[in-house]
């Protein structure tokens, strides 16, 4: 989850704009994040393909938390 400011310490994951197995490019939007009553388009600083997403949609989570594995189509993800 990243950080939009130095008092925010939390976000929501509202959707995913991608889903697994789809094809990314750096600067695409990935998914939109609400934190502090704000919205937020959260784009990609990866090219790849989605391997797994980690956090569901609805779901509020730390900042600093892994929200999915960006990799080769060919490579499997991590833990």
């Amino acid at each position: 989850m990243p950080k939009y400011g130095m008092t925010m310490e939390e976000g929501t994951v509202n959707r995913w704009r991608k889903t697994e197995g789809e094809a990314i490019c750096r600067g695409e939007i990935l998914l939109d994040v609400e934190a502090d009553k704000a919205e937020m388009e959260v784009e990609s600083h990866l090219e790849g393909v989605v391997l797994r997403i980690l956090v569901k949609e609805g779901e509020t989570v730390p900042c600093g938390t892994p929200l999915c594995w960006v990799g080769r189509a060919d490579e499997a993800p991590g833990q």
